[in-house]
């Protein structure tokens, strides 16, 4: 079935996901890099800008930047005069990062703030960083659950979050489950469910990436 969800996937981004270069260069310089190849998929990035573009935002959150690839894409979502932050751990991930997003015309609008989420999260809050208009997590998976409750501060009635790599391959499910990040999916699924502030799903996926899914969570009352 993977070599079926993989072709699936490539006839959609040859159909409708336009060969681009920047793109091409990032997920390459990754590659040299030694960068693991957890980026989203090609047609999972464009579905990433258009719910952006579709929102209207303006201000945008990433918490996990990697080498860049979804931040070139969420910052194509973007007016001319919006801003995205995106928060790296690693400084060899933010180097490849800022060098592919220079490369792909969008470093005046991306700012990337190197630091572990849970400290550089409060210093956004501090700063008076928010409200963000739209806010995507694709970090460490144990840190779900915290980075749930930051960014919600950051956030305003409408604001979108969205939430990758949910379903675990199917763990996500089992409750019995030590794997941590099960665990931190699981939890941090019981506190999005819980939390009255948000209307959500969770939806599966297949595809290139295999067995997957995202969970999206809309603030309907002020944090």
């Amino acid at each position: 079935m993977m070599n079926q969800w993989s072709e699936v996937d490539q006839y959609f981004t040859d159909l409708l996901v336009r060969p681009d270069p920047a793109l091409a260069a990032a997920l390459e310089a990754s590659d040299a890099a030694g960068l693991p190849q957890i980026n989203v998929a090609d047609n999972q990035g464009k579905f990433l800008m258009l719910m952006a573009q579709a929102q209207g935002a303006r201000n945008i959150l990433e918490i996990g930047t990697l080498g860049g690839y979804s931040t070139i894409w969420l910052a194509r979502a973007l007016p001319p005069e919006g801003r995205l932050v995106t928060l790296e751990a690693v400084p060899t991930h933010a180097k490849v990062a800022r060098e592919n997003i220079d490369r792909a015309g969008v470093g005046d609008r991306v700012e990337v703030r190197l630091g572990r989420a849970a400290e550089t999260l409060p210093q956004l809050v501090a700063e008076g960083r928010g409200p963000f208009d739209f806010i995507f997590i694709d970090a460490d998976k144990p840190g779900y659950p915290e980075y749930f409750q930051w960014a919600l501060q950051l956030s305003r009635r409408g604001t979108v979050i969205i939430a990758d790599n949910v379903v675990r391959r199917g763990a996500v499910i089992d409750p019995a489950s030590r794997d941590a990040n099960v665990v931190g999916m699981r939890r941090f699924l019981e506190l999005v469910a819980a939390d009255r502030r948000v209307s959500a799903t969770a939806v599966q996926t297949v595809g290139s990436k295999g067995y997957d899914g995202f969970a999206m969570a809309l603030v309907v009352e002020e944090p």
